[in-house]
């Protein structure tokens, strides 16, 4: 009697055990489709340009269309040319890339910013104004100069008079006030949209040439509350982006449009001392 009742112990404990174990292989499915990761355009530029010690991701444009939404991205390579301190600088802007709405509501702020800087190899994702993180106040690219009003600025040398253009610091000079500003309290830890305002990002009056600036602030508005409860229900039920933008790219206008990418090259090369 009592081998039978041990017998009858340890056959509950094996349907006890396999029950568990049945359980958890469930629960480990479920938690690895709600951590599904997918792939932002960024950051398949980021694994593009893996081999470039220094180069910068700036948000150059956004803009949606029946709520889709799509980012324009305009790319600085520092590539060696072989002679000695001598770079070769290249300036690339992407076609229109579809993004989610949590990537279109993360980054609805960040037009005209950074939102990557590699430095010699070494890789922020920490949204910046552009040439802040990895530019202004290094002295391998110019030097602090005081205007006739006695404000220190920014200045590139000559033969980086190419990043000076393409940064737009023509127009906008970078004033010393502002960068210690965020070389002191903001580098390496968040987004720094200028000292007491918006000097920098959407909201400030650097991107005036945007299809985003163009558009009425009705627009925006709407858009801003669309990509918040899209965000929102995304998450909510593990949302897979590239799934649906897959299935949209066969039927709306909108996704012709954007798919049929433009992209400008700028380049300037053989920058030596």
């Amino acid at each position: 009697m009592k081998h039978i009742n041990k017998f009858f112990v340890f056959a509950i404990s094996l349907v006890m055990l396999s029950s568990l174990i049945s359980c958890g292989g469930d629960s480990n499915r479920n938690t690895a489709q709600t951590t599904k990761w997918e792939k932002t355009p960024v950051d398949k530029l980021i694994v593009k340009y893996m081999d470039v010690p220094t180069y910068s991701i700036i948000l150059a444009d956004m803009n949606s269309e029946k709520e889709e939404y799509f980012h324009k991205y305009k790319i600085i390579l520092e590539k060696a040319t072989g002679v000695k301190d001598s770079l070769d600088i290249e300036s690339q802007t992407t076609g229109w890339e579809k993004v989610s709405p949590t990537f279109f509501e993360n980054n609805i702020n960040n037009l005209g910013m950074a939102l990557v800087t590699k430095t010699d190899g070494k890789l922020d994702k920490i949204a910046s104004p552009a040439g802040f993180n990895n530019y202004v106040g290094n002295p391998k690219y110019g030097e602090w100069k005081t205007n006739s009003s006695g404000e220190s600025f920014w200045s590139f040398y000559g033969k980086y008079a190419l990043l000076r253009d393409i940064l737009g610091f023509n127009s906008y000079p970078v004033y010393r006030t502002s960068w210690y500003d965020y070389d002191r309290n903001y580098r390496g830890r968040s987004s720094y949209y200028g000292s007491g305002k918006y000097s920098y990002g959407t909201k400030s009056t650097r991107n005036t040439s945007s299809t985003w600036a163009s558009k009425p602030s009705s627009f925006k508005s709407k858009v801003r509350s669309q990509v918040k409860r899209s965000a929102a229900a995304s998450s909510s039920r593990s949302y897979n982006a590239n799934s649906r933008y897959s299935k949209s790219n066969k039927s709306t206008r909108s996704s012709s449009r954007y798919n049929s990418s433009s992209s400008s090259r700028s380049r300037g090369g053989g920058f030596g001392k």
